[in-house]
């Protein structure tokens, strides 16, 4: 599965347009994010890539979990969101 890493300086609008070709492409995504202010822009691209789908009639759906990541050597924990059509 891809993984598409976002920090809190992404841009939602950017990462629901890689959001969206994944999906189309391979029909799942994996958005992983470590800190409150990089979820919060997955939250907001996703719910962006949402609309995108809407007119299609597919409804995107994402699924939580936590998952460890190495940073500069060290262990962090990150949010991992799978995402996916309903």
């Amino acid at each position: 599965m891809e993984i598409l890493k976002v920090s809190s300086k992404s841009t939602p609008s950017a990462v629901a347009g890689a959001i969206a070709g994944v999906v189309r492409e391979k029909n799942s995504v994996e958005v992983q994010s470590v800190g409150a202010g990089a979820l919060n822009q997955a939250v907001k691209a996703i719910a962006v890539a949402r609309g995108y789908f809407a007119p299609a009639g597919m409804d995107l759906v994402c699924i939580p979990s936590f998952t460890s990541v190495s940073i500069e050597g060290s262990d962090r924990t990150a949010i991992r969101l799978v995402v996916e059509p309903r």
